[in-house]
């Protein structure tokens, strides 16, 4: 099978880390790449969760935000009146 060269850049202090852990684990980087990839093919997807530490994205809020859309769309909304104060 023909080979392919794949360049990336990332943090200088992020390659030495990874590059040391996949030494611990035997393999080059080249190699922990190549796992990677062959992973992402045959699952057809990320084969680890990947998520933000944004609250936003919290469980506890989007399962507020998809009750709250909910409601909006079984039409059980409440009217809040708008007071400005000066």
């Amino acid at each position: 099978m023909a080979q392919a060269t794949f360049s990336i850049r990332m943090d200088d202090g992020l390659k030495r880390e990874f590059d040391n852990m996949c030494s611990d684990f035997g393999m080059s980087m080249s190699t922990a790449i190549t796992v990677f990839a062959k992973a992402v093919v045959r699952e057809k997807k990320i084969p680890f969760e990947i998520r933000s530490s944004e609250p936003f994205y919290s469980e506890a809020n989007q399962k507020y935000l998809a009750k709250s859309l909910n409601d909006y769309k079984e039409g059980r909304l409440t009217k809040h009146e708008l007071i400005e104060v000066d």
